[in-house]
């Protein structure tokens, strides 16, 4: 049975039941619910279909009526459960329909009974939806839910302490009116008291719930400041570290990460952090859960560790631990195996990183993003340094085709001109901005400018040019916007046109490319876009571009000052207009006719205007509790209108920019048209001249033809040469390398089988020696003479050898003399080495003014090119009118030449 028949089912199910509650019915429910919990429900709510809906909002009235029947209660909340798969749904359940406000009234109708089922599946489930989730006081039964859980958190009940303090952590974490209104309590000292209790537990979930819930609660108290002081803080650094990387479960991780990111957030608990002597072996094993192929646990440890680099103090530490590591794995393969396994395991901590940027796992998108971030900001702080070192060179060797690779991924799905494909701002800004922040130092940029190509940069720029303005722009969002696809496109294009002028001297015709894409019309909606837009950084690359594109001869200033203007013109309407949000977390919105009817575009201003009139003239009928719901849902409406007026607005400024277009482009076409027509009239003229040459034309096509067909099979045979001497290369290197592992093994084998050998022949003569000892008494007395003389002859070899080692000291001592000779030396090349180097400065000034004069050449070239193709065009006219010339004057001759000889025949 498929989805949708499975949902109609339950839907008629609950209708049944909510009419009648029988048996049957009740039956008949639980058997729809368990029939729906057995299919795949993922993202079913996050598709804005209205049958799942309906069958959510049904199920959720059941949950939270008290008639309804435990064990159906319980179905339900586990197929709720199997719904929120996704942080998606979590936040549909919770905003939309109100689960979190249902399962609080649901734990508050059996507070009596703590340990029952239902009241611990309500709790983990509510665990589930609040976790990262800002959770307001004015939401219905969270007062008693509370106080709920700080009366069983005090029980001591083994059963329900553990989802009651996870919960209770949920709530807590960044949010202060739950936190004002806990501290507000009577009962809070005895609550405190009974968490720091809770520090000796020997669960480290539990522990972490705790010291999560006293972060947020005591931080900046008495209490906390005692908790988290410096004789403590160490050991708690310790505890969470350990529980980290050998935690429980996914789940202990995830709380502790977030622990550490909530203290970090405090200026003396993280200068406590800087000062911890154990923070590299600490870091070195958390990125060490980076090897694992969990994207939940990856993702956590990057949140971790980019709140770690906010940290001045720690971001240095962090780029020692994380590049050293992997220079030490590139140099790994010209060492010995000797060299231990200790290091390999370090330098994949490292790689591990790297590896997570084109990971194929499923759901490491998020894990991709955080780890170029990451990235970015360690490169940002290894490049500031006064010098890069190798470390970080070899890191940056390895991360580029990783880099290159996905810029080249983000070009294929601009490509593809698809809403469903839109990728987040930052999965395609990220790799060019990484790659911008390797060009801001020499020794990164040359490396960054022998692998990237003028080709790559201006295939990735002509891909977002035409993902900009792949759609209609009156369908567009407004400028404001930051969710569809050209806002995406536009960004990237800045980012990717700043990577090019970063690179325009280094990389072979990346400056003619740049230049030429600066002139280009398309590049004038990104431009505006990011000159009006309210991020900083937008708006210093976009002035930066527009520096660059100012003295450029074919560059659209006109253009891009009506563009600039027209978004003015809507931000400044758009303020004006602007009213007070209406707060959907207090009074939502009818969830799905009100919105379907206000996201049709058939809906005008009238009705709209009308359905207030009703509400308006209905509010007499009111009474005093629905008055605030009204105004409210007044104010909602009311924002509507603003929203339909602005959009308005905005499509009135496209229609304007639009007519203004067309214009020129009418312009354009009569122009086109005037000089076709002089065109067509002259090739008439020319046409009887020019059949002959056509003739002449065709033969040489022919031979043309032939002669294009043979360079065509020369190319493809020597591109066939060329690919065959590339793979022969890489196999002779491949060779090259085995062929060097194999003589050391070779060698090593050779020198063990020696050794063998000699071991061998030792153990035979120690055999034989021990059988003459034991069989006669006397062979070891002459042994024992021949000792004798063998030590007279070592004595003799003594002598000799302290009269040479009085010869050696001699040599040492002219030796020594001879090195403060060299000394001497190597103080006059340093001399002569500063000298050099102030005539390198004033070289390097007069270099500057010479790649500024370059600069200027440039510029002109483009413009003589322009210049050298309207000569060439004048050039092949005047070449017409000579060949016209040339075939008149040989008619002419011609018939002179007969005239003359019909004169001589007379004359005879």
């Amino acid at each position: 049975m498929d989805m949708t028949t499975c949902l109609k089912s339950l839907l008629l199910a609950i209708q049944q039941y909510t009419g009648s509650r029988t048996a049957h019915t009740a039956a008949q429910l639980q058997k729809q619910v368990e029939e729906v919990s057995a299919l795949k429900c993922d993202q079913l709510l996050s598709s804005g279909q209205v049958l799942p809906s309906e069958c959510v909002s049904g199920l959720v009235e059941l949950v939270g009526n008290p008639n309804t029947s435990p064990a159906l209660t319980s179905s339900i909340i586990s197929l709720l459960t199997q719904l929120a798969c996704d942080d998606d749904s979590r936040e549909i359940l919770h905003s939309s329909y109100n689960l979190t406000s249902t399962l609080a009234s649901v734990v508050h109708c059996h507070s009596a009974t703590p340990g029952e089922p239902l009241v611990l599946q309500c709790l983990q489930v509510l665990q589930k939806l609040t976790y990262n989730t800002r959770v307001f006081q004015s939401t219905n039964y969270i007062h008693e839910l509370i106080t709920f859980l700080m009366t069983n958190i005090q029980s001591q009940n083994e059963d329900i302490v553990m989802p009651c303090l996870g919960l209770m952590a949920n709530l807590c974490r960044e949010n202060h009116s739950v936190q004002s209104h806990i501290k507000s309590l009577e009962n809070v000292k005895p609550f405190y008291r009974t968490l720091i209790s809770f520090l000796a537990h020997n669960s480290l979930t539990v522990v972490v719930f705790t010291l999560s819930i006293l972060a947020s609660l005591t931080l900046n108290e008495k209490v906390g400041e005692k908790l988290f002081d410096a004789k403590n803080i160490h050991q708690t650094f310790q505890l969470v570290f350990n529980i980290i990387v050998n935690g429980d479960g996914t789940l202990t991780r995830k709380y502790s990460v977030d622990l550490l990111v909530d203290l970090l957030k405090n200026p003396k608990i993280a200068d406590y952090l800087t000062r911890y002597q154990h923070f590299s072996a600490c870091v070195s094993q958390v990125l060490g859960l980076l090897q694992s192929k969990d994207p939940d646990s990856a993702a956590k440890v990057l949140e971790l560790l980019l709140a770690m680099c906010s940290v001045s103090g720690l971001r240095s530490s962090l780029c020692e631990v994380v590049f050293r590591p992997a220079g030490l794995k590139l140099r790994a393969a010209g060492r010995k195996h000797g060299a231990g396994l200790d290091g390999g395991r370090k330098a994949e901590s490292g790689l591990a990183l790297v590896q997570w940027l084109s990971s194929p796992v499923e759901g490491a998108e998020c894990c991709s993003l955080q780890a170029l971030q990451l990235l970015n900001e360690l490169l940002e702080e290894a490049l500031g340094a006064d010098s890069v070192s190798d470390c970080v060179l070899s890191f940056v060797e390895m991360l580029l085709p990783v880099l290159l690779s996905l810029m080249k991924v983000v070009r294929s799905v601009a490509g593809r001109r698809s809403p469903e494909k839109t990728l987040p701002a930052h999965h395609t800004t990220s790799p060019a901005c990484c790659l911008i922040s390797l060009c801001a130092e020499d020794s990164t940029r040359s490396v960054v400018s022998r692998q990237v190509s003028a080709k790559l940069c201006l295939s990735q720029v002509e891909s977002l040019l035409s993902c900009c303005h792949s759609n209609n722009p009156l369908t567009c969002l407004p400028p404001a916007s930051e969710n569809n696809l050209s806002q995406v496109c536009a960004e990237a294009l800045l980012r990717s046109l700043e990577l090019m002028s970063k690179l325009r001297q280094q990389v072979k015709d990346m400056e003619t490319s740049f230049y030429r894409m600066l002139q280009d019309q398309r590049i004038v909606t990104p431009l505006s876009l990011a000159l009006t837009s309210h991020h900083r950084e937008r708006v210093q690359t976009g002035l930066s571009l527009l520096f660059e594109a100012t003295p450029l001869p074919d560059f659209p200033s006109l253009v891009l000052g009506e563009s600039i203007a027209a978004n003015n013109a809507y931000r400044q309407r758009e303020a004006e207009m602007s009213v007070k949000r209406v707060a959907v977390q207090e009074v939502p919105p009818p969830r799905m006719n009100t919105s379907n009817v206000l996201d049709s575009p058939s809906v005008t201003s009238r009705s709209v205007h009308s359905l207030v009139e009703k509400i308006q003239n209905g509010l007499e009928l009111q009474d005093q509790s629905k008055d605030s719901h009204v105004s409210e849902i007044i104010d909602f409406y009311e924002q509507k209108l603003s929203a339909l007026a602005s959009k308005e607005s905005r499509l009135q400024d496209l229609l304007e920019a639009k007519a203004l277009a067309l214009s020129q482009a009418d312009r354009l076409i009569a122009q086109y048209r005037f000089q076709r027509a002089q065109a067509e009239a002259e090739a008439r003229k020319l046409g009887c001249l020019l059949k002959e040459a056509e003739r002449r034309r065709e033969d040489l096509q022919g031979e043309l033809g032939s002669q294009v067909l043979e360079v065509e099979r020369s190319k493809a045979e020597m591109e066939e040469l060329l690919q065959h001497n590339a793979r022969l290369q890489q196999d002779s290197e491949e060779h090259q390398a085995l062929k060097g592992a194999y003589n050391t093994l070779l060698n090593r084998f050779n020198e063990n089988d020696r050794l063998l050998k000699e071991l061998q022949s030792a153990h035979i003569v120690l055999t034989k020696q021990s059988d003459g000892l034991r069989r006669n008494h006397e062979a070891l007395q002459l042994q024992h003479d021949k000792m004798l003389s063998v030590l007279e002859e070592k004595e003799e070899e003594i002598r000799s050898l302290r009269s040479d080692l009085q010869q050696k000291n001699s040599d040492l001592a002219g030796l020594r003399n001879e090195l403060r000779a060299e000394e001497q030396k190597g103080k006059e090349k340093d001399q002569e080495k500063r000298e050099l180097e102030e005539t390198v400065d004033v070289l390097r000034k007069e270099l500057n003014k010479t790649e500024q004069a370059r600069k200027d050449a440039s510029i002109k070239a483009s413009s003589l090119e322009l210049q050298k193709s309207q000569v060439e065009t004048k050039l092949k006219q005047k070449e017409d009118e000579l060949n016209k010339h040339s075939a008149m004057i040989a008619m002419i001759h011609s018939l002179s030449s007969g005239k003359m000889k019909n004169d001589v025949n007379l004359s005879l």
